[in-house]
This record gives structure tokens, sequence and C-alpha cells, in this order.
């Protein structure tokens, strides 16, 4: 099976290609931003038409999320139009699509775990771009799987682990947002489900949620990363309201994972399991 990966070299990629090292049948292509401008969406379909994929799996994404607000168009661009494209290619050449999504299309007003046909209404344009995204996949692809994920961390990349861990180790105290919940993914654990998925036999289109299990907030995790590192830095909880944001997050993002682990017989470790591996490794 000949799999063409964008992101090549996000948090995801990255571990897909950790994920798929030691496999055999899969042709793999790996393609980064230079290789694949998303943001360049009519080079799209020619770009992809040179590998003649079986399956892509879209991990490619505008993720600065901050940023989004005042670069709107880019992140249309890259998030909703790019996807639309990619979706086409599926649908003109019969072509399995798995796209990575995110829990920042809810509103954040839920008081219970969000399953995959909760109401979505993003507040902030990242969440929408997504959202759009969304639906341009539904519309186009004829064979699509869309896994919504949340609080993505890996040892590659940017994330909130290493950023907490640098300031622990610059700082006597910091202040970490206590009332958003949800639950951290560790990319590794993602791109081992999405295996899964490929290895089971099985293709159910649809939307499918995947986090680490567990409930918890930032200021939980930030403290969860102190403990298993050994630091002493001293972590204020603080409210959204005391850390003004250009875009707005949603309080309240739990993610649901009983249809994918239904589904495809997907395994979903405890977030704290996975984050000490995480850590162990970094």
């Amino acid at each position: 099976m000949k799999i063409l990966i964008t992101g090549a070299n996000g948090q995801l990629g990255s571990e897909l290609s950790d994920v798929f090292k030691d496999r055999t049948g899969y042709e793999l292509f790996f393609l980064d931003r230079k290789q694949l401008p998303l943001e360049q969406t009519n080079l799209i379909q020619d770009i992809l038409g040179m590998y003649q994929p079986d399956l892509i799996i879209h991990s490619a994404a505008y993720t600065a999320v901050d940023r989004a607000e005042s670069e709107p168009i880019l992140a249309d661009q890259v998030n909703h139009l790019a996807s639309e494209e990619i979706a086409q290619y599926c649908r003109l050449h019969d072509v399995k699509l798995i796209a990575i999504s995110t829990d920042y299309v809810f509103d954040g007003n839920s008081a219970n775990p969000l399953n995959e046909d909760a109401a979505v209404a993003p507040i902030n344009t990242y969440g929408e771009t997504k959202l759009q995204g969304e639906l341009a996949i539904q519309k186009w692809a004829p064979h699509y799987i869309i896994i919504r994920t949340s609080w993505v961390y890996s040892t590659y990349g940017a994330n909130f682990v290493k950023t907490m861990i640098r300031l622990m180790g610059e700082r006597d105290e910091i202040s970490v947002i206590a009332d958003q919940i949800g639950s951290p993914t560790y990319a590794h654990d993602l791109a081992q489900a999405i295996l899964s998925i490929l290895e089971s036999d099985k293709w159910e289109n649809g939307i499918y949620n995947y986090s680490n299990e567990g409930q918890i907030s930032w200021y939980d995790f930030a403290i969860a990363i102190r403990d298993i590192k050994g630091l002493h830095c001293k972590i204020n909880a603080i409210s959204t309201e005391q850390y003004p944001t250009p875009a707005r997050r949603p309080k309240y993002s739990l993610l649901d994972k009983s249809k994918i682990k239904t589904t495809f017989s997907v395994d979903v470790p405890n977030w704290k399991d996975s984050l000490q591996k995480m850590m162990y490794k970094l």
C-alpha cells in the first residue's frame, strides 16, 4: 500500500515515521511544507498525483491558534481549502483519506464528554477553519476517517510539555489555567491508533475521537509534568480570564472515545501513563 503523509516534520508526522519504521507492506511518502505547500492550493492535486497514493494521512495543519485570529485567510487556506483539494483528489482517484481535526470545533459549554455527534460551534478562527475542512472532506472524499484530537504533545516539535519543563527550569513560580478541562494526547499513541485502524481490515467512514483517557485541566497537566520531572517550581492555578489570549479557548472539550475503541479495537492509554513514557523518552 502506498501511503502519503502530510505534515512530515510535525509532531504526529514524526511519530508516524517512528511507528511505520518496522512495518512491511507499506510504501511511504512523507511530505513537509516545502514539498506540499498547503497555502498554494492550486498546486496540491498535481503534487499528490506525482505520488499516486492509495491512502493519504493528512496530519498537516495551521495550528498557531492565537495567530490565526490575525491571519484568518492563511489559516483558512491551509486548514479548509487545502483539505478540500486533498478530498477532491481522493474522489477523482478513489483514494482513502485519514484526516486529523481538533476539539476546538466545540464551544466548550458541555458538561459531559463529547461524542462525535455533539453539536459543533467553534469560538475561534482556528476551530472554524478546521470545521470547514471537516465539512469539505465529508462532502468530497469517498472513503474518509476524520480523527478529532486534543492537547497534542510529543518528544518532537514544540508543545505544552516542553514549554512547561523549560519554564519550570527557568523560574521559581509560574501560573497555569485551571478552568479549561480536557485530556492531552501523546502523538505517539495517536500514531499507533492510526496504524491500528489501517491494520484492522475494516474501514467505516466517519468522524472519530481520540485523546488519552482521563479528565484534567492544564494546571493538573503542569503539576504532573513538574512531579514526574522532579522540579520544585511553584505552580499557581489561574482562571481563563486572568490569562487573556487573542483566541478564545473552549472551557470543556473532553472527548468520548467509545466509538474508535468499539469500531477499530483501538487501545487508549491513560494520560499519565503516556506522559511518563514521553518524558522518559525525552
